[in-house]
């Protein structure tokens, strides 16, 4: 079939729709540098905001401890033996038969995580303004300066304005949110380590909370278990008085025994839960922030949008 005239003029219609579509790169970099001008100074203006953005923020300093589990056997595998003797009624005692040592550590580490924890431990060491209100940290005499719009120090009064339900001083749960912000707990499951960590303005701070942090779930889980012990001690005397059987009457006295090792080695190890590697130190350099990437971070997303800016112009005006 041969094509008519008309048929020849419409390809080369088409074929000319094509070509404008299609986009030329050297179109593209001519369009970007007549707007050099202007991408130079989005650019800068970009640079200059993540400069001073990254000089009026603080230093953060960070502190940690490597720790490792402690050795939770501590009934020499007593309790394991006296499992298919009698483990039905050492489990209505509470009594756990043969202690996973990998469970009481990540029971530990997310009872470090817990709200209750963390509330009692800012309430017990009275840290609540060094964490909401703390403005910066003086190196030269180690000293805090907190914020006045929130914190009066010298009448050691909170000022904070809020809009209710919230309240001048913060509660526990605007409390339990920031510190989870600069606490780390990470287990490293090659090795069984479990680092803890905290970041603040003041080195000192970090490393003091650290020390806290540590001491204090080691006296969580030692009271924990002491008290499951002892009402385990006080359920498996009632049931001795209630038995005559001389067999299980042994096995009772047993787990009894138990317990009272328990008590016995939580009573003579501070160290309970976590031994520490690698103790928490006042850190000499800062953690963040990282002011020169903060400065290129923010060139590159200036060059980036301008760029793009001036792309949508140019084929704003084509189309």
């Amino acid at each position: 079939m041969l094509k008519t005239e008309n048929d020849y003029q419409e390809v080369s219609v088409k074929t000319q729709e094509i070509a404008e579509d299609s986009i030329d790169p050297n179109e593209l970099i001519l369009a970007i540098l007549q707007k050099k001008i202007l991408i130079v100074i989005i650019t800068s203006l970009f640079t200059l905001g993540a400069a001073l953005f990254a000089i009026n923020s603080p230093n953060i300093y960070k502190s940690e401890a490597l720790l490792a589990p402690a050795d939770t056997d501590k009934s020499g595998g007593g309790l394991g033996a006296l499992a298919g003797q009698l483990g039905g009624l050492a489990s209505m005692a509470g009594i756990s038969l043969g202690d996973d040592g990998d469970e009481n550590v990540k029971m530990a580490i997310e009872v470090i995580k817990s709200r209750q924890f963390i509330s009692e431990f800012i309430q017990r060491h009275k840290i609540l303004p060094d964490l909401m209100a703390v403005d910066s940290w003086n190196m030269a005499d180690n000293t805090l300066s907190y914020d006045e719009d929130d914190y009066l120090v010298s009448e050691s009064q909170w000022v904070r304005d809020v809009n209710l339900p919230f309240k001048a001083e913060p509660s526990m749960q605007e409390a339990y949110k920031e510190f989870n912000k600069i606490m780390s707990v990470a287990l490293a499951k090659d090795s069984g380590m479990v680092t803890i960590s905290i970041e603040h303005v003041s080195p000192y701070i970090a490393k003091n909370w650290v020390t806290w942090l540590v001491e204090d779930i080691n006296a969580e889980m030692k009271s924990r278990d002491v008290l499951e012990a002892k009402r385990s001690t006080e359920f498996l005397n009632k049931q001795i008085s209630e038995t005559t059987i001389a067999g299980i009457r042994t096995i009772l006295f047993k787990l009894i025994e138990e317990q009272a090792k328990t008590i016995l080695f939580a009573e003579v190890r501070d160290e309970y839960i976590f031994k520490t590697i690698d103790k928490a130190i006042v850190p000499e350099e800062k953690f963040k922030p990282k002011r020169l990437l903060i400065c290129i971070l923010g060139a590159v997303l200036g060059f980036a949008l301008s760029v793009m800016f001036v792309l949508m112009q140019y084929f704003s005006k084509k189309n």
